[in-house]
């Protein structure tokens, strides 16, 4: 069975070895998005707010370029540089899925690339 990498420049190209998503039997497995500009490629100014409102539009560009929407994710991984930020990430997380949210599970972890304060992943159907 054949798998679509999605690309598009309206997001942060990958800084590894990894796609932004990949189709497979029309479900999109999104990587992690960070806090990243996609013009320049640098972790945007401001706090976890500002983080999070960014790595959320990039992740929908993500889906956008794959043919789907937030209204189709099914599960999300949130990763916290600090478990302290849960509420303010969540509540720019829950923007995006005014109904029937997916289903997630948010951890805390020692680092995250270039030191952001959060990442975000996702998975989708088309």
């Amino acid at each position: 069975m054949n798998h679509e990498i999605v690309a598009t420049k309206k997001a942060p190209a990958a800084i590894g070895p990894y796609s932004q998503a990949v189709i497979h039997n029309g479900i999109v497995y999104c990587s992690g998005q960070i806090a990243l500009n996609p013009v320049s490629m640098t972790v945007i100014e401001g706090g976890v707010e500002q983080q999070a409102e960014q790595v959320m539009t990039n992740l929908g560009e993500v889906l956008k370029e794959a043919g789907t929407t937030f209204g189709k994710v099914l599960k999300c991984s949130i990763f916290l540089h600090d478990m302290d930020d849960f509420a303010v990430v969540n509540k720019i997380y829950g923007s995006f899925f005014p109904e029937n949210p997916p289903a997630r599970e948010t951890v805390a972890v020692k680092t995250l690339p270039k030191n952001v304060k959060v990442e975000i992943s996702c998975i989708a159907y088309i």
